[in-house]
């Protein structure tokens, strides 16, 4: 039988020896945690969908029509889309998200990408100066207002991101 060793913190140790006493011990634990996550990944659904795409029909009550219909409205999303979309982040698929989400995080993508062509170009002068034996005096104002607009940037794509999959992770 193999071996495998490890080192964590004495206070991880402790609390997982606690833990491992009303479990049959540490070893024994950690077999069962080891054989737990071997197992696991084995059944578990690809990420990516692959494949060509097939049909399933579903059938709902009128009254689910219409909250169906209400919500997709609300994400920007026909019913279909939103089924889909709902499927598939419980298959552990990507963040679907919907058409306004799209327009907001290509808008930060730009804004960031704009942000990271005047970086190189201070960069470049700062480095053409200092070649030149010239003493570079940044300008603290630009600066910070270039740290302003990525710390903005940053909070709009990461409520973009979290809200998009909070909606897919909580019932609604």
């Amino acid at each position: 039988m193999a071996l495998i060793s490890l080192r964590v913190p004495d206070d991880v140790a402790a609390s997982f020896s606690a833990l491992a006493a009303t479990e049959g011990g540490k070893s024994a634990l950690l077999r069962r945690l080891i054989a737990d996550v071997l197992n696991a990944s084995s059944t578990r659904i690809a990420s990516l969908p692959v494949g060509t795409p097939q049909k399933v029909t579903v059938r709902f009550r009128e009254s689910e029509m219409r909250q169906l219909a209400e919500v997709s409205r609300q994400r920007g999303m026909t019913r279909t889309g939103w089924i889909v979309a709902l499927v598939r982040s419980r298959l552990g698929s990507p963040v679907q998200h919907s058409p306004d989400e799209h327009a907001v995080l290509r808008a930060i993508v730009r804004e960031l990408n704009r942000i990271g062509g005047n970086i190189n170009q201070i960069a470049r002068a700062a480095n053409t100066s200092a070649l030149q034996g010239r003493a570079v005096e940044p300008d603290l104002s630009v600066i910070h207002d270039a740290k302003t607009v990525i710390e903005s940037a940053l909070a709009q794509l990461r409520c973009a991101l979290n809200g998009d999959a909070d909606y897919w992770e909580t019932r609604r």
